[in-house]
């Protein structure tokens, strides 16, 4: 009886054990950008760190990066009386009273715009330097790997606890849609309220579960959609407090009053007293908020939002080396991070006025969903885009903020817009958290008994993974068969991984997505895709991994959930979940095979001997997607690095 043992364990214990730590100090440096990363890239070294004669402990290391949310668009006109009007732009800074209040512009927009799961969406590719030797390799679409780590290894308390943090919250996989498909003769029909392409960027529940309408109409498979991606909701109210809303409210009210600032500081919302904070006190606490919003600002009345957004990012969530690192002192390192800053731009469409003769003071008697395009992306080092567009439908988040019209989102590393159209438009897109990339890392000073007994053996070995990525383009639907070599030789191989997505390099592809040609799907505003999902409903039947000729799976795989049993379930999580109460992972059968269908096969059982021989890696297999698809191999490879812990000297 476990419980028993366990009371009398305890009761042998002596209170009090010795410290083996006699301090421990948070250190901090900047990186070398002197806050400009129009480069897309930081760069930071650990001199400071290294001359500090501490023991650095970089498993617990995080960086401290600013990010800046811009969206700007055409200035607000207000529709005429009737059916005759559209309305054109974002909703006004002052509101339109009547039947219903046109809310003032910065709260309406609090829920336009998100990001993708979780901040390290924004590194592209990250290498890392050892007292001036390579030890980390660039790898492109490196955050792809680390989501797909993240999902399988983290519980749902770590969700609850540290998802706010590093802006962690996993997407709902079964609330997408597919908009956009092209029709006999291969022409593109966009317009849909939540967008073109793949969308998963509905908020707010339009309807029960289990919509009976929609499953007499046989489109019952539409799955979650009418209850939105809960991952979206979560991840946007992580970032998006306004100082402008009523906090702390005892009372419920029909209409979100206008919040007026009293002399006390307070904010008095119809006859409503709530605290709320200061945008001094924000900026100075570094807190992710709303921070500038204006309906009439900058040249021309251009409107814009302003987001200011302090992610954390752990060392050990980037690349599994910090994971593995132990206590050094004296050893310097030269972190490279590629950085994917974004704009966005996309319209509204065909949003229209009621046709009962109210006034737009009724938004709600009115057809207020229009249509979403996206009708450009830019990620200058080609990476994931982690900007979210949230939909138009009725009573989601752009439905009540945006009119007709084009707009603008950019995602900035640092407290600058690095979009210069929108830079030059408006006064006020500086950020409000720090200016530049922080590190954090912990430095210890031992107790000298322990001390000694550390550096009785003072040359730690360093075991860790590091990714070689590989692209396979346009394996045709229903029944394209792949068989493409990956490379012909990587010594000492983990793991392969493989990440489908709609193609974007194939015309059929691109078209029956539903985006503009060559456009990928990890840059979609409306897609969930390049951050923990993979394009819904790809998977592969006659599946396998060659290893030099051998194949790695037994029998070869003709059902997805061999593949999920087998393989994806449990392969990054706590005694590979073998133990029931003790589990971790958040990827269930219903979440792999309907739009996180990832393809992992662990191959790294072999005799010492074997490591060092490098091996072809091949795969093999039929699409019974009905899109062609676009595949990201992501091979995991085992490297080793001797550093003397005294003097940080690599052996």
């Amino acid at each position: 009886m476990s419980a028993d043992k366990l009371v009398f364990d305890l009761s042998q214990e002596i209170e009090g054990s010795p410290q083996v730590f006699i301090r421990k100090d948070w250190l901090s440096i900047l990186d070398n950008m002197n806050q400009n990363y129009s480069a897309n890239q930081t760069i930071i070294d650990t001199s400071q760190l290294s001359n500090s004669n501490k023991f650095m402990n970089y498993r617990e290391g995080y960086l401290a990066m600013p990010l800046t949310m811009v969206l700007t668009g055409a200035a607000y006109t207000a529709p005429a009386v009737g059916n005759a009007g559209v309305p054109t732009g974002m909703l006004p800074a002052t509101p339109i009273t009547g039947v219903d209040t046109v809310y003032q512009m910065g709260t309406s927009c609090d829920y336009v715009m998100g990001l993708k799961n979780w901040f390290g969406t924004v590194i592209h590719s990250f290498t890392l330097d050892m007292n001036g030797t390579t030890i980390i390799q660039q790898t492109p679409f490196i955050n792809m790997v680390n989501s797909f780590r993240l999902l399988t290894s983290l519980s749902w308390n770590d969700v609850i606890t540290q998802g706010a943090v590093i802006g962690f919250y996993p997407d709902d996989p079964t609330s997408f849609s597919v908009n956009g498909f092209g029709n006999a003769t291969g022409t593109v029909r966009q317009g849909d309220a939540n967008g073109n392409g793949v969308c998963n960027n509905t908020l707010f529940p339009t309807g029960s579960g289990f919509d009976l309408a929609i499953a007499e109409a046989r489109a019952f498979n539409y799955g979650d959609k009418n209850n939105g991606n809960v991952g979206l909701v979560k991840r946007i109210q992580y970032i998006n407090f306004d100082p402008d809303s009523a906090i702390g409210s005892s009372q419920t009210v029909a209409v979100p009053p206008v919040p007026t600032p009293t002399s006390s500081g307070q904010l008095l919302n119809g006859g409503i007293t709530a605290v709320g904070a200061s945008q001094t006190a924000l900026n100075n606490l570094w807190i992710s908020y709303i921070s500038a919003k204006s309906n009439v600002g900058g040249v021309g009345g251009t409107p814009y939002l302003v987001t200011s957004v302090m992610a954390t990012i752990y060392l050990k969530h980037i690349h599994n080396f910090f994971a593995m690192i132990p206590l050094l002192k004296g050893t310097f390192f030269k972190m490279t991070a590629f950085l994917n800053n974004t704009s966005v731009n996309f319209t509204v469409a065909n949003k229209v006025v009621n046709t009962t003769g109210q006034t737009i003071s009724n938004p709600l008697g009115a057809s207020r969903a229009g249509n979403l395009n996206v009708t450009g992306v830019s990620v200058p080092v080609g990476g994931t885009s982690p900007l979210m567009i949230t939909s138009s439908a009725l009573g989601q988040g752009g439905a009540q903020a945006l009119g007709n019209g084009a707009y603008v989102a950019s995602l900035s590393v640092g407290a600058r817009c690095l979009n210069s159209a929108q830079a030059s438009l408006i006064n006020n897109t500086t950020g409000q958290c720090s200016q530049s990339i922080f590190l954090y890392v912990p430095a210890y000073t031992f107790n000298p008994v322990f001390e000694s007994a550390y550096l009785s053996s003072p040359v730690k070995s360093i075991k860790y993974s590091d990714y070689y990525q590989y692209q396979v383009q346009a394996i045709a639907g229903n029944g394209g068969q792949f068989n493409n070599l990956i490379t012909n030789g990587i010594a000492n191989i983990k793991s392969v991984l493989i990440i489908p997505y709609y193609s974007a390099s194939s015309a059929s592809g691109a078209q029956l997505a539903g985006l503009p040609q060559g456009l990928p799907v990890y840059q979609s505003p409306f897609d969930v895709a390049g951050s923990g999902s993979t394009s819904p409903l790809c998977l592969f039947s006659n599946f396998n991994v060659v290893i030099s000729g051998q194949n790695a799976i037994y029998n070869t795989e003709q059902r997805a959930f061999e593949h999920f049993n087998d393989y994806v379930k449990g392969c990054n999580s706590v005694n590979g979940d073998l133990t029931d109460g003790l589990t971790s992972g958040l990827l269930g059968w219903n979440d792999y095979w309907r739009s996180q269908c990832f393809f992992y096969t662990n191959v790294g059982r072999q005799l010492p001997v074997e490591e060092q021989v490098p091996k072809s890696i091949q795969i093999i297999g039929t699409n019974q997607s009905a899109f062609a698809l676009d595949l990201f191999v992501m091979v995991e490879y085992g490297v080793s690095v001797d550093v003397d812990s005294l003097t940080g000297a690599r052996v």
